[in-house]
């Protein structure tokens, strides 16, 4: 299990750093819209490179960032009935969701991806709107983003399956309105906890 821990954290490397990284993504779109609307209000000229820029940044920026959402255990799910359950059993539906649906997604999406991205890569696909930019580049984010989130399904198995076999820290805070599971020689210390907080 060490080595396959090992592997988990230099996922979660790459992952963060790739995920904080793509965040100035969304300045450089803010940018460069603000300075097309500027243009094309004074100079009454524009071009739709400009639009579509906006749109690669943008979509760079969610493709290459939702990795790392996972990482953070900030991916959307329905909190009030995930909240219900204590630790341990959020625990398992998180480890059946990876297994049952998030991976099978994810490997599906990467069979398709990757013939499509190709065969858009070799005929050197260009948008089809006047003045617009190659389009290649935008469907390899999408290939790009689905393999990063499969690198980080693997990576948050491992992690769980660690963290059930008590082999590590659990490294999401506890989500619901339930009291974290407690082992007996915990309670007195998040007992005594609580009176400080009171």
């Amino acid at each position: 299990m060490g080595g396959m821990l090992a592997l988990s954290r230099a996922i979660d490397r790459v992952n963060e750093l790739i995920g904080k990284s793509v965040s100035w993504l969304i300045l450089i779109a803010v940018l460069v819209s603000a300075t097309n609307a500027i243009i094309r209000k004074t100079l009454n000229t524009s071009s739709n490179a400009w639009l579509e820029l906006q749109w690669y940044l943008y979509g760079a920026a969610f493709l290459l960032a939702a990795a790392y959402t996972l990482k953070q255990n900030e991916h959307i799910r329905i909190d009030i009935v995930y909240g219900a359950f204590s630790r341990r059993v959020q625990h398992w539906i998180d480890l059946l969701g990876h297994f049952l649906f998030l991976m099978p997604f994810v490997l599906v999406m990467l069979y398709l991806l990757f013939p499509y991205v190709m065969l858009s890569v070799r005929s050197g696909e260009v948008s089809t709107n006047s003045g617009g930019l190659i389009i290649w580049p935008a469907k390899a984010l999408i290939l790009a983003g689905f393999v990063l989130l499969f690198l980080q399904g693997v990576s948050e198995i491992i992690k769980k399956i660690a963290v059930m076999r008590g082999l590590i820290e659990d490294p999401t805070p506890f989500t619901g309105h339930h009291a974290p599971d407690l082992g007996m020689d915990d309670a007195p210390e998040a007992a005594s906890g609580e009176e400080t907080r009171k």
